[in-house]
Formats: structure tokens, sequence, C-alpha cells
């Protein structure tokens, strides 16, 4: 594959995500393509252009601003909530180039793939969907790192439309950045992260939410410690985020909670019955496979799982 390179890549929301693409190919690749960001939010755009994450920036509400941030753009990263995928797509539509590539880092793609076909029509060949696993606690610009995507899983989901070239060079990109590059069918990322990614983020927010509705919060929460930290931790992330989440990937993510309360009600059987030998044979199976994942490369202590 040859080398990446770039004249021209327009992020739409530059955040985290949106800000650690470009920081990667700027500092860590040493690429001196122009990185214009659009948003709605003045102040954001603002801190990304004073951080010298972007070169310029344009209001997603300016037609005139637009179609100049767009004219002669090699990419175009969409790094906002999957369910503004279509809008965005629908807005930028008239303004695209035929050779400019067009990518997402959405959490979800089946949604993301109907959105495209729906919002871009015949352009949907220039779309190529995509989903880096990264994240931290910490969200907006002022968190975006240079070398985030290090060692980190890129998974793309090409469309029988997109034309090779395309879906290479968005595989460059990412392996610019250091992350490892992956294909899969949006039908199967979706059934893999709802079960690696948007089933633990649930479980976390429901126990913050079970103690929440408990008369004795207060208590219960000033007693938490290690263990409650590491199982909440990703309850932090972005509420709107994960609402748009749990509803675009609504048939996988139903699948993992039925199949996850299933084990929930064995275990209970086990406890209620007392049957430590049940408990201890179920811990210790968990325990090795968690081991053994630990040690294929697993996420470090402190990082943030999956996005």
């Amino acid at each position: 594959m040859a080398a990446f390179n770039f004249n021209k890549l327009v992020i739409f929301g530059v955040g985290l995500i949106g800000g650690s693409l470009a920081r990667a190919l700027r500092e860590r690749a040493g690429l001196a393509g122009e990185v214009v960001g659009v948003g709605r939010s003045v102040k954001t755009i603002e801190r990304a252009l004073e951080l010298g994450v972007i070169d310029s920036a344009a209001s997603l509400d300016d037609d005139i601003a637009l179609g100049k941030a767009l004219a002669g753009a090699d990419f175009v990263l969409l790094a906002a909530p999957v369910a503004q995928t279509e809008p965005l797509l629908t807005r930028i539509a008239p303004f695209l180039d035929a050779s400019t590539v067009v990518t997402d880092a959405g959490s979800t793609k089946s949604d993301v793939v109907a959105a495209a076909r729906a919002a871009l029509g015949a352009k949907v060949a220039q779309f190529v969907p995509g989903h880096p696993i990264a994240g931290r606690e910490s969200s907006g610009v002022d968190a975006a790192l240079p070398d985030l995507y290090v060692g980190r899983n890129v998974v793309l989901c090409p469309l029988a439309e997109n034309p090779a070239q395309a879906v290479e060079r968005v595989e460059a990109m990412w392996l610019a950045t250091g992350a490892s590059v992956h294909r899969m069918s949006e039908a199967q990322h979706d059934r893999v992260f709802a079960a690696v990614s948007h089933l633990p983020h649930v479980a976390s927010f429901a126990l913050v939410e079970q103690i929440l509705e408990a008369p004795d919060a207060t208590l219960k929460f000033s007693f938490a410690a290690g263990g409650f930290r590491d199982f909440t931790r990703i309850a932090a992330s972005s509420p709107e985020m994960w609402r748009d989440v749990c509803i675009a990937n609504r048939a996988a993510l139903l699948a993992e909670l039925d199949a996850y309360t299933t084990v929930l009600a064995r275990f209970r059987a086990a406890i209620d019955a007392s049957d430590g030998a049940a408990l201890e044979q179920a811990f210790a199976r968990s325990r090795v496979a968690r081991t053994e994942w630990q040690e294929r490369g697993g996420a470090k202590p402190g990082e943030t799982p999956a996005k």
C-alpha cells in the first residue's frame, strides 16, 4: 500500500476523535495537508484553531463557507454522534467533489450505511464506513492526542459500491495514525460491538442508576472504592452519544442484553441455592478468558473500552 498523503481533510466534529486524527496526521505522520474544521459551535471551532488542531474553520449553516471548505477536499471525516449522520451527509452532498472520499467514526454501522444510502444516493460510492476503536474519559478538542490511535483497532465496513482505491486510501489514513485496520460487514460489526462495547456501557450506567435510586444512595457512594470505580468508569461517557448508540444498534443490543440477563439469572439462582461450586466454576472460566484476552493485548489498565 502506498504511503498516505492528503491535500485537504475536512472534519465535521473537531473533538476527541476528529481532533486526534488531525493531530496524528500532522504531528505523528508529519503530513502538511490542510485541515478544515466544520461545526455549529463557534466556541469549539475557535478552540481548535487556537490549539492549532485545524488550519481553518467553517460554519455548517453557511452555504458559501461550507462549499469553500469542501472544494478540493481529499477526505471528509464525520466525527459526530451517529444520529447526526444522515443530516450531515444530506447537508454536504451538494458540495462534494467527485474525487472526495467520505468516512465516519460512528460506533454503529448498519444505521450509518442506511443513512448514507438515503442521503447520498448515487454518491454513496464515495462513502467508506469506519469506526476507530479508541477513546478517553475526557472529551472535546482539548483531550485530542496525536498518539490516541497507536496500537488501536479501526474497523472499516466497505460498501459494494466503494472503489477499491477509496477503501485503500481510508485504510492508509488510519495506518498513518499507528492504528491496525480490519474489515468486516456492518452487520457483523454491530453484533460484535453490541457485546464488547455497547452492553458494558449500558451495564455501567445501570449500576450507577440502581445505586442512585436507593434510599441510602449517599451512604453507598461514600463507601464506593476500586471495584465500583473500575466498573463504572465508562458511565462518565457522553449521555448523548450512548443514547444514540443504544437506539441505533437496538436489535443487536437487545439480543446481548437478553443473553446477559440469562447469565445473571443463572448466577442469582446459584447464589440463592448457596451453590458455591457453580459460582466458582463460572467465575474461574471468566477469569481465564479475561486473562487470556489481556495477554493477547487487551485494553491496558485505565484505558477506556471500545467506543
